[in-house]
C-alpha cells in the first residue's frame, strides 16, 4: 500500500512541476508526429516506411543476439538509406516544405478595398461555374488550376501567358477541342486566366479509380504538389471534379460548385480583404 502512495504521489508530483512552456512543447512535438504520420499514410512511402521499421526491428535483434554479419550490414545500409530517402521522396518533401511556407506566409499587400476585393472573387467563382457547367453540357474536357498561396511559377512557364479576365467565352474558347491549348490546363491567379495550355504534374497514387483519365490524374497531382483548387471536367461523362489536397469530390452542377468554391476561396479573399485595410 505503502509503494502505490509513493507511486500516486510521484505521479502527482510531476503533474505539478508542468510548465506552460512544457505543455506548448508537447503540443508542438505531437503536431508534428501526427502530420509525419498523416503524410506516410497519404504517400506512396508508407510501404517503405513499414520496410524501414523492419529493417530497424532487425538491427535491434541483431545487437541484443550478438549478429555481428547482419548487424554490420544494415547498418551501412541504414546510413546510406537516409540519403536515398531524400532523393527519392524529393516531391513530396518539397510539396510538404511549400505547404509548410505557404500555411506561414505573411500578410499581402494588395491596393483594391475589401468589398472591391470579395466582389472580384465572387464573380470570378460565378464565371468559373458557368463556364464548367457550360462545357460539361458539350462533353467538353477542361482542367482550371485556381492558385492561392503557394506560387505556380513553375507551372505557369510550361505554358503560355495570357493575362485576361476571368470570362466564360474565353475560358471556352480555350477548351474547345481543336483549340491548340486545349489539352493543357489553365491557371487562375489574382481573379484573372494568367495563363493557358500548362503541363501538371500527374499523381504517383496506386489507388486511383481506373476509370479516371489523364486529367484527373493531373489534378490530383496539382494538389498533392500545392495548396491549389483544380477543377476537372470529364470528357467521356461530362462529370465536374474538384481536386484539393490529393483528394477529388465528384459530381458537381453550376450551384453546388458555386458553394464549394466560394467555402474554399473564403478564406484567401477574406484574408486578402483584410490585409488591404490594414
Amino acid at each position: 500500500m505503502n509503494n502505490f502512495n509513493d507511486f500516486f504521489s510521484y505521479v502527482i508530483n510531476q503533474f505539478l512541476t508542468i510548465r506552460l512552456v512544457d505543455c506548448i512543447d508537447i503540443f508542438l512535438v505531437s503536431c508534428i508526429i501526427y502530420y509525419v504520420i498523416k503524410f506516410i499514410s497519404d504517400k506512396r512511402a508508407s510501404k517503405l516506411a513499414l520496410g524501414i521499421c523492419m529493417m530497424l526491428f532487425l538491427l535491434l535483434a541483431s545487437e541484443i543476439f550478438n549478429m555481428n554479419a547482419i548487424n554490420f550490414l544494415f547498418s551501412n545500409i541504414l546510413q546510406v538509406g537516409l540519403i536515398s530517402l531524400v532523393i527519392l521522396f524529393q516531391p513530396e518533401l518539397r510539396s510538404a516544405l511549400e505547404k509548410i511556407g505557404a500555411a506561414s506566409k505573411g500578410i499581402k499587400i494588395l491596393s483594391s478595398s475589401k468589398e472591391h476585393k470579395v466582389s472580384k472573387v465572387t464573380a470570378a467563382i460565378e464565371n468559373i461555374s458557368e463556364t464548367a457547367q457550360e462545357l460539361a453540357k458539350d462533353y467538353t474536357g477542361a482542367l482550371i488550376v485556381i492558385e492561392r498561396n503557394t506560387p505556380l511559377g513553375d507551372i505557369i512557364k510550361s505554358g503560355t501567358i495570357i493575362n485576361a479576365d476571368i470570362d466564360v467565352s474565353l475560358l471556352k474558347n480555350i477548351f474547345f477541342n481543336k483549340a491548340p491549348l486545349h489539352d493543357g490546363a489553365v491557371v487562375i491567379r489574382n481573379q484573372r486566366v494568367y495563363a493557358a495550355g500548362c503541363f501538371l504534374p500527374l499523381s504517383t497514387k496506386d489507388d486511383i479509380i481506373k476509370d479516371l483519365g489523364t486529367r484527373h490524374r493531373a489534378a490530383i497531382g496539382m494538389s498533392e504538389n500545392s495548396d491549389a483548387v483544380v477543377i476537372v471536367v470529364s470528357e467521356e461523362t461530362g462529370t465536374i471534379s474538384i481536386a484539393v489536397d490529393g483528394q477529388l469530390r465528384r459530381n458537381y452542377d453550376y450551384n453546388s460548385l458555386k458553394i464549394e468554391l466560394s467555402n474554399l476561396l473564403a478564406d484567401d479573399s477574406t484574408e486578402s480583404a483584410n490585409a488591404s485595410s490594414t
